[in-house]
């Protein structure tokens, strides 16, 4: 038989030890600080040493607090997760789908439809953010991150990867046609947006012109510069779509416009993208739903 502390000491323990603050703990918790200080001191006396350095301020963990917060924290979030997934169950098996926000809205989006016509009794509902939700926690069923290379959280699998080309309205090229020499697009308006910064490889306008230079060595010095920058991909994307100049896209992202003809390839000299990967947890209680989804997903590819 296993023997624990009071649950009521390791809630106020790990809500103290989040916040770092006795008082914020004590709101989380709707009691009062004195009761945490309570709590926190029958934990210490349990374990025989203490888990706060209380003085001088601010309040920090001692090493045997640092060594059980972790195990305590996790071991909530796999309960709220469970919970969560049987709160989910009981409302109607809704299937909660976190995804960046550029994939939920132009390419997940417009394709719902296909997944309706195909499961029309298996609701969705999709969370487009850029912050990485945690499935632990039960914030999402699914995620769908976007990386350059395999996860190595929960069960991952790669849906796809993408490529990025200079893309722009077609009435921006003679004819409509891609160009055939990259030199060319020297003569066209250039827009940019701000990648990771961690991330060396990121497809850029630099990069793109780099390897042009591989095989052109006739390519200006001055070809690098952009007339148009952007903090944020998706006000690059609606500069391209508004016709105002040539964009470094993702063909997944932009699969909607290249399928129409709204938009064409620039020219057809590609940098490598990142992969699209599916994330869940292990022993999901809705793994069936997950491998149907997964299989829709590539199917529409």
């Amino acid at each position: 038989m296993r023997k624990l502390p009071p649950l009521n000491a390791l809630r106020a323990f790990e809500s103290a030890a989040r916040h770092l603050s006795f008082q914020l703990a004590a709101v989380e918790l709707s009691v009062t600080p004195t009761a945490i200080s309570h709590q926190i001191w029958l934990l210490e006396s349990i374990c025989g040493q203490p888990l706060f350095r209380r003085h001088p301020r601010p309040l920090r963990l001692t090493a045997a607090g640092e060594l059980l917060f972790p195990v305590l924290s996790n071991g909530f979030d796999s309960f709220a997760a469970v919970l969560a997934n049987f709160q989910g169950a009981a409302a109607g098996g809704t299937l909660r789908i976190t995804t960046p926000n550029a994939f939920a809205s132009r390419w997940l989006v417009p394709r719902l439809p296909k997944w309706r016509e195909i499961q029309p009794h298996i609701a969705l509902e999709v969370i487009g953010t850029d912050r990485t939700l945690n499935l632990a926690s039960g914030e999402a069923d699914v995620a769908i991150r976007y990386a350059r290379r395999m996860p190595t959280e929960h069960i991952a699998q790669e849906l796809f990867r993408d490529n990025y080309f200079p893309v722009c309205r077609p009435e921006l090229l003679p004819h409509g046609k891609p160009l055939a020499n990259p030199a060319d697009m020297c003569r066209l308006p250039r827009i940019h947006y701000d990648w990771m910064k961690t991330d060396a490889g990121t497809p850029t306008w630099r990069h793109w012109w780099m390897k042009a230079r591989e095989t052109n060595l006739g390519i200006p010095r001055d070809a690098e510069a952009c007339q148009l920058s952007f903090r944020e991909e998706a006000h690059a994307i609606a500069a391209v779509l508004a016709g105002q100049g040539v964009g470094i896209c993702s063909d997944i992202i932009m699969a909607p416009e290249l399928e129409r003809g709204e938009l064409v390839k620039a020219h057809e000299l590609s940098l490598p993208g990142l992969g699209f990967y599916l994330l869940h947890l292990p022993e999901h209680p809705q793994k069936p739903v997950i491998a149907l989804f997964t299989d829709w997903l590539r199917s529409v590819v």
